[in-house]
């Protein structure tokens, strides 16, 4: 008896296991969603002392709202994506794309052409179709709970701006990708995967030093004990720093965070002014960004009580220990590691299936376009092995936040990261009580308590 599967079994098995997924996935939002409703007053024993009552209160209905956001737009999502795949939506657009390109005489034979414009025709059809829920998650639920600091302008001007840049980067990278495909022979995976390998090492430097600063000002950090104290950090650990950068995060959001970058001996420290104590705007003078009712010092009406909290020099040094303990402990050569073998495994799998034409026919193509066979594989095909290995980057992710966090304490930092923790929690609403099974699948970084438990026992 045959055991090849034909392209209806194909797509049959696809959008089962895509329904499958989102039923897992709302059945772990709705325990979680569930925790925030019943934690009213519930402040955790650990946190008693440090956390508020009314902190606590803002960030449970903070996510619990964003809880329920999440719920609507990914029924939305869901139910859109099922209805494009069922109505044959994708080889609608590609077929608009050889319209499109048949005005100027080109035919089929110009793939990679038609591939460019139904990769532009995709992305604006999902900048539009998300538009609405980005507009009421910034506007309304960020607005509501004191996080959003853009005006409308500087939000569509900015959607724009990363429209423009995301399309000028990726067509020509798409483009050269197919077009190694088409002349690699055989062995076309490994001319692929070098190729990915030296866009990807590009794009790290290319992106901080001349992409991030088209949307954000990025400024020395000025002279002084934090400078100093961050220098000799660095020094300590033989951490190669070159330069130190505060980004003006607070025009867009009052969401906190650092990190580094850069290769070899040519590293970056960037601190969001957010994450500095008693942060100012960095750019107040900036029109797009500007409150539409000033207060003399800047600051729209009511920031003085929405106003968050930062961290003292101490505490932002503990924050850059424990990042920096992810270069010590080679922890993102690690994952460039995962990801490069993952990589050259997919693009080997993919050469294996992509002249199967029932893959093409379950999805409504008669011909085999290269970069369908790239969506078809990549996105559907292999959607139970991307599960499986987001999970797995997940718990493999918390092992390292909590290397990161020892190597913090060897420092002698576990104190103020306690503190810091506590602070950054609290700026960003983050919630401290979370439902395990939902933690275990989707947390990357440990939920605070456990964090604050690891530190203080090793302590």
């Amino acid at each position: 008896m045959s055991m090849e599967l034909s392209s209806e079994d194909i797509f049959n098995a696809v959008l089962a296991f895509l329904w499958v997924v989102y039923v897992w996935e709302t059945y772990l939002s709705y325990r979680q969603r569930e925790l925030y409703r019943s934690s009213v007053g519930k402040i955790p024993v650990e946190l008693d002392g440090v956390l508020e009552e009314e902190t606590f209160e803002k960030a449970r209905l903070y996510n619990l709202d964003r809880s329920v956001f999440g719920f609507w737009s990914g029924l939305y999502s869901q139910i859109t994506t099922s209805l494009i795949l069922v109505f044959g939506g994708i080889p609608f657009l590609w077929r608009i794309s050889g319209s499109l390109i048949a005005q100027f005489g080109l035919d089929a034979e110009y793939e990679i052409t038609q591939s460019m414009v139904f990769l532009v025709g995709s992305v604006l059809y999902s900048t539009i179709d998300g538009l609405p829920w980005s507009i009421y998650s910034t506007f309304v639920i960020e607005e509501l709970h004191g996080f959003n600091k853009q005006t409308l302008g500087f939000f569509f001007k900015d959607m724009v701006k990363k429209l423009v840049v995301s399309l000028a980067l990726a067509l020509p990278i798409i483009a050269a990708l197919l077009y190694i495909i088409k002349i690699g022979g055989d062995y076309f995976f490994v001319y692929v995967w070098m190729f990915t390998l030296f866009i990807s090492l590009s794009l790290i430097t290319v992106y901080a030093d001349y992409i991030a600063p088209l949307f954000d000002k990025f400024t020395p950090l000025p002279d002084g004990d934090l400078k100093s104290q961050i220098e000799s950090l660095a020094a300590g650990i033989d951490f190669p720093l070159k330069k130190l950068f505060v980004v003006e995060g607070s025009k867009r959001s009052s969401h906190s965070n650092a990190y580094f970058y850069g290769f070899f001996k040519n590293k970056r420290i960037v601190l969001f002014d957010t994450l500095l104590e008693d942060f100012a705007p960095m750019n107040k003078e900036s029109e797009e960004a500007k409150p539409e009712v000033p207060s003399p010092e800047g600051e729209k009406l009511g920031d003085k009580e929405k106003k968050k909290i930062g961290c003292n020099n101490n505490e932002i040094l503990a924050v850059l220990g424990h990042e920096l303990g992810h270069w010590k402990l080679s922890h993102n050569l690690k994952n460039l590691v995962i990801g490069q073998f993952n990589t050259f495994f997919c693009f080997m799998v993919f050469g294996l299936l992509m002249n199967r034409s029932e893959l093409y026919e379950a999805f409504g193509f008669t011909s085999q376009p290269t970069l369908i066979g790239l969506l078809i594989i990549f996105q559907f095909i292999f959607s139970p092995y991307n599960e499986l290995l987001s999970f797995c980057m997940t718990v493999l992710s918390r092992k390292f936040e909590f290397e990161a966090d020892r190597f913090a304490k060897s420092l002698g930092r576990a104190a103020p990261l306690r503190s810091a923790l506590v602070k950054l929690n609290k700026d960003n609403l983050g919630f401290p009580i979370s439902d395990w099974l939902y933690s275990t699948w989707h947390y990357s970084h440990p939920p605070l308590i456990e964090r604050m438990k690891a530190l203080e026992k090793e302590e």
